[in-house]
């Protein structure tokens, strides 16, 4: 193994902090507590479509002050009981991930490095200090092609002439930087003008995932560029300059 060290071919593991584990763990579980809300949304939403052909969006079902489920399914006692228990494992998923949230506020700040990241639209708080924690120390990447399939935003494919000759293991990588840059990738989109225009140019070419895929590896390359060799350690702001506008 010292000899195989020493030719730079044994493959090192990175071992994370051990003092940054439990709040990465606790917003892993954040993460999950959301995903379980989704699907419960997603539910209720398909209760409603079926049974009153309307749509209700999810923020109208995620107010806790007023009840728009009620009215809706009043007139069918089980569709009603179906709805009020819904609503209520919402609201406490709701109540359990803010409180997540305050908690990694108040104890966690964002490292300078990571501060740009708080400059892309869409990008707040909470999801900065997620990739912040599941990314580490971001020196341990040799090259952006690494950082980019750690966090599962490129292709496995294994081609030879143009002929596809096998494929990898899609699941290696963090799949909690995957969805956070996934998450980031759909905020970008929605609030900036660039952004959404890069997207509507791959869309005519393919399917809406590899759409966003696409845009999410062009935020994950971006933010490796700009804490490799753009400054951000001067707090400088976040350069998404990272496609051309025609």
């Amino acid at each position: 193994m010292a000899r195989l060290l020493r030719l730079g071919i044994l493959a090192e593991g990175y071992i994370y902090p051990k003092e940054w584990r439990p709040v990465r763990d606790l917003l892993r579980k954040r993460g999950h507590l959301v995903r379980l809300r989704t699907s419960l949304i997603n539910s209720l939403q398909g209760i409603i479509s079926r049974n009153c052909g309307c749509h209700l969006p999810g923020k109208k079902i995620k107010q806790v002050r007023t009840n728009h489920i009620k009215p809706l399914l009043a007139s069918q006692e089980d569709l009603a009981m179906s709805g009020a228990v819904s609503k209520d494992c919402i609201d406490y998923l709701s109540k359990k991930i803010k409180e997540i949230e305050v908690s990694v506020e108040n104890r966690v700040e964002v490292l300078k490095q990571f501060a740009g990241l708080q400059t892309v639209p869409g990008i707040g708080n909470i999801l900065s200090r997620t990739i912040m924690l599941e990314i580490g120390d971001i020196g341990r990447f040799a090259k952006v092609g690494n950082f980019s399939s750690y966090c599962r935003k490129v292709p496995t494919t294994w081609t030879n002439n143009g002929k596809k000759k096998g494929s990898g293991n899609g699941k290696n990588g963090n799949k909690y930087l995957a969805r956070a840059f996934f998450e980031a990738a759909e905020m970008f989109r929605r609030y900036d003008q660039s952004a959404r225009s890069f997207y509507g140019r791959k869309l005519t070419k393919t399917n809406f995932m590899v759409a966003h895929t696409v845009l999410a590896h062009k935020l994950c390359r971006a933010h490796f560029y700009n804490q490799v060799w753009s400054g951000l350690r001067s707090q400088e702001a976040f350069r998404v300059t990272i496609w051309p506008e025609r």
